[in-house]
């Protein structure tokens, strides 16, 4: 089940929200927790045993590692992390790397085929960050099994994200507000992260699909799939990290941001300290730090951003592709700190070019089935390959698509909510937007229901992670 989808919208969600508004507040996790499962189950049935006992070994570890001290509380924690890591190797990378031993060694083992369960890569590393956490004496061992459930399986962040830490939301499981207002923040976030998926990210998913399908390639197309495709995956993501963030304001939760309009930024480094924060923030405090961070000697430190960056192309997916997207951000980042961010700094417009070129860059690596299908885009984006500059079928699209693309481009930076802050601040325009935000809130729900019945559709892309 999916955010964007009939039955999510107008069946499951009232179901849940009647009966968790109706529960005593001592049952209202109990409530989050099985109505999660039957969410993941929705989906994956088979697969919900599977989150279950890794819950289950998480839960006893916990408490294992708080009663004990020394070598046998890091053993134990050694012990949740390997059994964690290890199912999701075995579900996520085993075939990849039985695959590449049968190609480097000529041998012919089987592959698994084991389907990925949805939301693996985000409830694995929830529960090894609540352990490290414990580990640490920064939070105290959940005694309660639903509690450490709900905050493991709750539906609106279980299958892509923000990755919540457990530290964040801890109190917030025992005591939690529901208010009015924190409702209608939730509503209307939710609102506007179901209008980006719908309403910009499935319509620019259909000009990627005509891109990438055309049988008349020309410079032009290469580039309305490349730009396509960064402000599809952009708007997919935040869309459904908004609609993450809305639900759990309605639920009384305060979630972490995970986006902060990244396409503004003017170097890599600010980028990824707009994109995807929670995972970022993740590796930071739980490899980047305990490796020693910047703390240590030059080649140490970028061997430690090197390592991060492998590992976070290699969480995005199982394939050489993601290996060498981390890379790729990796030796930029470097370089940024080494010699390039002084020469950045001279000039604001220079430096928003260059990030916005290696970012459409790296999403069209990030997208293609294969790295030599990257090189041979990105080649004929820049007039490599021969192609005619212009068709008539990609100028048709141009011509069909630029509105969408306009909206997106506008949607992605903060000068919309710029305006509306600074017309608030105004008496008249408070009064205006107070009456207006209903009516837009509604037109979205109203017309995003249209195209979702409609069969305007695309999965969500980090449900593959």
């Amino acid at each position: 089940m999916v955010f964007s989808s009939i039955p999510f919208l107008y069946y499951f969600l009232p179901c849940v929200l009647l009966l968790y508004f109706a529960a005593p507040k001592r049952m209202k996790n109990t409530v989050l927790f099985l109505s999660s499962l039957f969410f993941y189950a929705w989906g994956e049935p088979k697969y919900v045993l599977l989150m279950l006992v890794t819950i289950l070994q998480g839960y006893i570890f916990g408490i294992l590692i708080e009663k004990t001290e020394g070598r046998w509380s890091k053993l134990c924690l050694s012990a949740s992390c390997l059994i964690s890591l290890g199912l999701l190797f075995y579900c996520k990378y085993a075939d990849f790397f039985i695959e590449n031993m049968n190609r480097f060694t000529g041998t012919s083992l089987p592959l698994l085929q084991i389907t990925l369960p949805i939301g693996i890569s985000f409830y694995t590393f929830q529960i090894i960050s609540y352990l490290v956490d414990v580990y640490r004496a920064d939070v105290p061992a959940q005694r309660n099994f639903i509690k450490l459930g709900t905050y493991v399986t709750m539906f609106p962040q279980l299958i892509a994200g923000p990755i919540v830490r457990y530290s964040h939301i801890a109190g917030q499981l025992d005591e939690r507000s529901h208010n009015v207002g924190k409702c209608a923040l939730g509503i209307r976030r939710f609102v506007i992260g179901l209008g980006k998926k719908v309403l910009l990210a499935n319509v620019l998913g259909e000009l990627i699909s005509a891109a990438s399908q055309t049988t008349e390639p020309s410079v032009l197309f290469c580039w309305l799939y490349a730009v396509g495709c960064t402000l599809h995956i952009y708007f997919d993501f935040s869309g459904y990290s908004d609609m993450a963030i809305g639900l759990g304001n309605i639920f009384g939760f305060d979630f972490p941001e995970n986006f902060n309009y990244p396409y503004i930024s003017r170097s890599i480094t600010e980028f990824w300290r707009r994109w995807h924060i929670s995972l970022g923030a993740w590796f930071r405090d739980y490899v980047y730090i305990p490796l020693g961070g910047n703390r240590v000697s030059k080649g140490r430190w970028f061997f430690n951003i090197m390592a991060v960056w492998l590992l976070t192309g290699f969480w995005h997916g199982a394939a050489w592709g993601f290996l060498l997207w981390g890379v790729y951000f990796g030796i930029l980042l470097i370089t940024e700190k080494l010699w390039l961010m002084k020469y950045l700094e001279k000039t604001k417009v220079l430096r928003h070019i260059y990030v916005m070129l290696i970012v459409i860059f790296s999403f069209v690596l990030f997208d293609a089935s294969g790295i030599s299908d990257a090189f041979l885009t990105i080649k004929s984006m820049l007039g490599g390959q021969g192609l005619a500059a212009v068709t008539t079928e990609s100028l048709y699209y141009l011509k069909s698509y630029t509105f969408v693309l306009l909206a997106a481009a506008l949607g992605a930076t903060p000068l919309l909510p710029k305006m509306t802050a600074r017309l608030r601040k105004t008496k008249k325009g408070n009064v205006v937007i107070n009456l207006l935000e209903p009516i837009f809130l509604m037109l979205v729900l109203i017309t995003a229901t249209g195209y979702i019945v409609d069969g305007s559709f695309n999965p969500f892309l980090y449900f593959r992670f």
